[in-house]
C-alpha cells in the first residue's frame, strides 16, 4: 500500500491558494450565457478561485438532463479567458479526461459513482499518467474509507502528486433531512490516514437544499477542512439539474462573508480543534442515533395499529423480557454497562407504550364516532 501520509509533495499545489480554497459554479453547464453570467458574478466577489461546472451528468435514471458534453468545455474555456478563474470539471472515463485536457481545464474531479468503481479509477489513472493536472477525488457513495484511499493510491501510483479529496457525504438508505449523511468521522479518518492530503467539503451535495449550506460550510471549516465547493447558478429556478441545492452568487457572497475562519497555529487552538473534532464525531453519531430511534417509533406505531385491529394488548411481557435479555447481552459485548443499557431500554419502552396507546385511542375514537 502506498503510504500517502508520508508523501510531502502531495499537497504542494494547494499551497498556492491563500486560505481555504473556494470553488463555485453551476451544477451543470446549460448554455454559454448561463456559464458566462454566473462566472462573471462569481468572479466579482473576489473570493472564489476556481469555477466548476458539470459537463457530463451521470443521472440515477435515464431521461433526465445528462449534460451538454464537449460544447460545455468550450464555454468553460471562455469563462477562464474572460474571468481569469481556474476551471474544474468532473471526468468519469479516459475520453472525458482527454477532452478536458484538450480544452485546458485546470483541475479534474472524480465523482462519487466513479470513485466507487476501481476499474474506472484505474482507467483514468492510466490515461492521466504523465499529465501535470491536479485531481480531486470525491468520496464513494458508501462510507468506505479504504475504497476512497484506494482511488487516491491508484492516481498516486500513476505519478499524480497533485491530489485532493472531496467530502460530499454518503448515500442514506432511509429518508433524512439532508441529501447525503455527512459522517464527518469518515473524512476525519481519511485525514488521519493521509496527513498531507487536502480535503475539500461539498456542502451542496451533503445538504441537497440551500437551507443547510451555510451551516455545513461552517462545520467543514471548523473541522479544519481545506476548502469548499458550492454549487452556484445565476438563476437556480431555471436550472436543469439540482436546482434546490444551488445558490445565487449573491447568496454565495452572504455565506462566505458570514463564515468564521479559525486559525490553528497555537497549542491552545490545536487543543480546541481536537476537542471540536471529537464533538463533531459525537454530533454525527447522535444524528444517526436519533434518526434510527425515529424509524423505530414509526415501526412501533405500525405494531400498535396491528394490535388494535386484532384486539391484542399493548404490553407483551415475554417479548419485553426477551428484548431486555438480548439487548443487555449485546450491550455488554459492545462495552456498555448493564445499568446504562437497562435504563436506555426502559426509556425507549416507555415511549413505545405511549405511542401504541395513542394509536389505539385514536382508532377507538374513530370507531365510536361511526
Amino acid at each position: 500500500m502506498v503510504k500517502l501520509k508520508n508523501i510531502s509533495k502531495l499537497n504542494s499545489w494547494f499551497s498556492d491558494f491563500d486560505g481555504p480554497l473556494i470553488i463555485a459554479g453551476p451544477c451543470s453547464a446549460e448554455s454559454e450565457e448561463q456559464m458566462l453570467q454566473t462566472a462573471r458574478e462569481i468572479a466579482a466577489l473576489g473570493k472564489v478561485k476556481v469555477f466548476r461546472s458539470g459537463i457530463w451528468k451521470p443521472r440515477t435514471r435515464p431521461g433526465n438532463f445528462e449534460g451538454v458534453g464537449e460544447q460545455g468545455l468550450k464555454w468553460l474555456n471562455q469563462v477562464k479567458k474572460e474571468t481569469g478563474l481556474l476551471t474544474t470539471v468532473e471526468v468519469a472515463n479516459a475520453e472525458h479526461a482527454e477532452l478536458a485536457i484538450k480544452y485546458d481545464v485546470d483541475i479534474l474531479w472524480i465523482g462519487a459513482r466513479t470513485t466507487s468503481n476501481p476499474f474506472s479509477i484505474q482507467e483514468l489513472a492510466d490515461f492521466l499518467k504523465g499529465y501535470d493536472k491536479p485531481v480531486m477525488v470525491k468520496n464513494p457513495i458508501n462510507p468506505d474509507v479504504q475504497l476512497w484511499v484506494g482511488a487516491l493510491e491508484r492516481f498516486h501510483k500513476a505519478g499524480i502528486n497533485k491530489l485532493a479529496a472531496v467530502h460530499r457525504g454518503f448515500y442514506p438508505f432511509e429518508a433524512t433531512t439532508l441529501r447525503n449523511i455527512p459522517k464527518w468521522e469518515t473524512a476525519i479518518e481519511l485525514k488521519s490516514i493521509c496527513h498531507d492530503l487536502p480535503i475539500i467539503c461539498d456542502p451542496s451535495h451533503i445538504a441537497g437544499s440551500t437551507e443547510y449550506i451555510a451551516e455545513i460550510s461552517q462545520k467543514a471549516l471548523d473541522l479544519n477542512l481545506d476548502g469548499l465547493i458550492i454549487e452556484t447558478h445565476y438563476n437556480p429556478s431555471v436550472a436543469l439539474s439540482d436546482m434546490n441545492q444551488q445558490v445565487t452568487p449573491k447568496q454565495l457572497a452572504t455565506i462566505l462573508d458570514n463564515l468564521v475562519y479559525r486559525r490553528s497555529s497555537s497549542e491552545d487552538v490545536n487543543f480546541a480543534n481536537i476537542l471540536e473534532t471529537l464533538r463533531n464525531k459525537i454530533d454525527s453519531i447522535d444524528q444517526q442515533m436519533l434518526e434510527l430511534l425515529s424509524q423505530r417509533m414509526n415501526v412501533v406505531e405500525e405494531i400498535g395499529n396491528y394490535k388494535s385491529k386484532n384486539e391484542v394488548t399493548i404490553l407483551q411481557l415475554r417479548r419485553w423480557e426477551k428484548i431486555m435479555s438480548t439487548r443487555i447481552k449485546l450491550g455488554k459485548k459492545l462495552g456498555l454497562s448493564e445499568d446504562f443499557v437497562k435504563k436506555l431500554l426502559q426509556l425507549v419502552h416507555k415511549e413505545s407504550i405511549q405511542r401504541q396507546t395513542e394509536v389505539m385511542n385514536k382508532i377507538n375514537s374513530s370507531e365510536k364516532g361511526k
